[in-house]
């Protein structure tokens, strides 16, 4: 339950290895969050992340499997949650699969194994957690997203259509639950360095995932709906989601 100030105590985490849930969490328990649950598909190698999470202040952090891809799992996985843990505050879907795209162009399996996690898995598992949040009457989802879902761009179209899907579904997700007492928050954010792009040329707006925990804590003060980390990708992605195809097309994007 959030506490007087409306402030999150209680936090679930689907990606728990995920840099920029890290840097998240980091802030949620320097502002009183005090239950975490990291969930990932291999949880023991989450011990030293709790650790940390017990140091700065959180007086109860746990780590669960779970399996994006395994969407037959996801409903029995969230009710086992919330009935263990008890009313969640925030459940931040943080996974995510960028793959190889040169290798999703030839091989069918391997582009639906980057749709699945990305797009499917996010809807299977949030289904039943909207079902759970709307029943105690309060919470916040917030899924990170991506600006490749804007506009699929050929360099990267396999991961960014799977990112368009799962904003959309967010958009019509949070509609839905206005009234509801539940927020729903889509964070777009652009290139962040992590261990998921290491080795990868920096797009312009490159950024950090300290910036986009902290827009994230704001947006969630605020009670945002869309964040886009840096601000300015708003307009530059506005500009590029307008191009004539033909002109879009001879841009090295």
């Amino acid at each position: 339950m959030q506490d007087a100030l409306g402030g999150v105590q209680s936090v679930l985490v689907l990606g728990g290895g995920s840099e920029i849930a890290l840097a998240t969490l980091r802030k949620l328990v320097a502002n009183r969050a005090r239950t975490v649950v990291l969930a990932a598909r291999h949880p023991e190698s989450l011990a030293e992340a709790a650790s940390e999470l017990r140091s700065l202040g959180a007086t109860r952090v746990e780590t669960i499997a779970f399996d994006a891809a395994d969407t037959d799992s996801h409903e029995v996985f969230v009710d086992g949650v919330f009935d263990q843990f008890g009313d969640i505050d925030l459940v931040l879907l943080a996974f995510g699969m960028l793959g190889d795209q040169a290798e999703a162009e030839r091989d069918g399996a391997a582009a639906a194994d980057i749709a699945r996690v990305n797009y499917l898995g996010a809807v299977s598992v949030t289904i039943p957690v909207a079902t759970r949040l709307r029943a105690q009457g309060h919470g916040s989802i917030v899924a990170l997203s991506s600006v490749a879902g804007e506009r699929a761009r050929r360099s990267n179209f396999v991961y960014g259509s799977s990112k368009a899907g799962l904003d959309a579904f967010f958009q019509g997700l949070g509609d839905s639950l206005d009234g509801t007492g539940v927020h729903v928050m889509i964070v777009r954010p652009g290139f962040v360095h992590t261990k998921m792009t290491k080795g990868l040329d920096p797009a312009p707006l490159a950024t950090t995932p300290d910036a986009v925990a902290d827009a994230i804590v704001r947006g969630l003060e605020r009670g945002t709906e869309v964040i886009w980390v840096p601000p300015a990708l708003r307009f530059v992605m506005s500009g590029l989601r307008h191009l004539p195809r033909a002109v879009f097309r001879k841009i090295p994007l």
